[in-house]
């Protein structure tokens, strides 16, 4: 998307500008010339996350922006009023905020200790609360004053709370500060939006968190940058109150084809969902039954469940045990399959040449995977990646998330020989 220059000049404070979503909307700004506040923690490389305050100025200068890169852990509060009042100075205001810091911890209630909470609702919630509140009074004197954060639509389907409650309410507390703040400052004239990506975004926290193949099912960064910008160029007295879509901000405004923000063109059509979207009613009748009385492993079933599929599908993935798929892998799991070859089994991918068969692992699972089992034989059939089966609530996934991903490679190998 061709950049209008309606940003020249303009000031942005963007909060986790050193990498992925807040660095691509940095550099878009950039290209008309507009100054860059990149408010981060990375000062220094991080070992497996490529990027830095510095480096991200480096390209925003490069891309015929200014950029002032400051440190900021956005749960301190003097940081964020330190480098607020820094970029004011330099220069003379602030008109944009993007609240894009954010946490994220993909767990059922049992398995998210406190710290973990804690952290995703001091940066998400609190932490965007806190970056507007002290941006206000420079936005106030600016004559195109935008807030966006990018958070989800304000979805109440139990079923994105089902899935992991901490995380959507910490995500959830983003959206509820634009619908507040969008009715707040309407009389002040700042417009207020949340953006969110209609696709899983490839980035290095989300490979970092799901594996290398994650790019295969994602877009790039660079279409939430295309519609951010569509949005802050917008006059703010008549948008603001809305929950965007990357996808559907960018048809409205005339784009057609965006097979060329899948990082694999030819999986264009292909990609996976992003989460707190409208879950489609089939869904919603999967979930409705797994949280019913009668969901969970039924024994009987279990008991009577001696052939069949899965019986006849692991049978297959012994087959191709060997030392080199353990040695890829290196991962013990467990699966509990429901429905009705309901059963436990496991797949120990780790040690010598490899075991799976029904029942637990002797030893403690890396991951432990929940799916019904017509979905499981799916999913090692290679009808339904791991990843969007995860996304959308077929498959839940405790334990090393990672790891579970790491699954894909065998059931590529396996595919050809269902």
């Amino acid at each position: 998307m061709i950049n209008s220059g309606k940003l020249a000049g303009k000031t942005l404070f963007i909060s986790g500008a050193s990498r992925g979503i807040g660095k691509a909307i940095a550099l878009k700004a950039a290209r008309d010339g507009a100054n860059i506040v990149i408010a981060a923690k990375t000062a220094t490389a991080h070992p497996k996350l490529p990027g830095t305050i510095y480096t991200a100025a480096e390209e925003v200068e490069a891309a015929g922006g200014k950029a002032l890169p400051c440190i900021v852990d956005i749960r301190d509060e003097q940081q964020v009023r330190n480098a607020v009042q820094e970029a004011a100075a330099k220069f003379g205001g602030i008109d944009i905020v993007v609240n894009n810091a954010s946490a994220i911890s993909l767990t059922p209630t049992a398995a998210t200790d406190m710290k973990r909470y804690d952290l995703m609702h001091n940066i998400n919630t609190r932490g965007t609360f806190l970056v507007t509140k002290e941006c206000l009074p420079f936005l106030q004197k600016s004559s195109h004053p935008h807030v966006l954060n990018i958070s989800p639509p304000l979805n109440m389907s139990p079923f994105w709370f089902g899935m992991h409650v901490a995380y959507t309410m910490a995500k959830y507390g983003m959206s509820m500060c634009v619908l507040g703040h969008a009715q707040e400052f309407k009389d002040l004239g700042i417009g207020v939006n949340a953006l969110w990506p209609k696709t899983a975004i490839h980035t290095a926290a989300i490979e970092m968190l799901t594996g290398p193949d994650s790019n295969a099912w994602s877009r790039k960064p660079e279409i939430m940058a295309d519609a951010a910008y569509e949005i802050l160029t917008r006059d703010p007295k008549k948008t603001t109150g809305n929950f965007y879509v990357d996808e559907d901000v960018l048809r409205e405004a005339g784009v057609t084809d965006f097979t060329d923000y899948a990082c694999v063109k030819e999986n264009a059509d292909k990609l996976m969902p992003d989460f707190f979207l409208d879950v489609p009613p089939e869904l919603m009748k999967e979930y409705a039954g797994k949280m019913s009385p009668e969901s969970g492993l039924d024994a009987k079933k279990a008991a009577a469940a001696t052939g069949g599929k899965i019986e006849g599908l692991f049978q297959k993935i012994e087959s191709l045990m060997s030392e080199e798929v353990v040695k890829r892998v290196n991962a013990v799991y467990q699966f509990n399959v429901k429905g009705e070859e309901a059963g436990v089994w496991f797949c120990d991918l780790k040690n010598g040449a490899g075991s799976c068969g029904r029942g637990e692992p002797k030893v403690s699972p890396d991951a432990t995977l929940t799916m019904s089992d017509k979905n499981f034989f799916d999913m090692f059939a290679g009808k339904l990646k791991p990843a969007s089966a995860f996304m959308t609530g077929k498959l839940k996934i405790s334990g090393d998330l990672k790891k579970a991903m790491a699954l894909e490679k065998l059931m590529a190998s396996l595919k050809a020989k269902l």
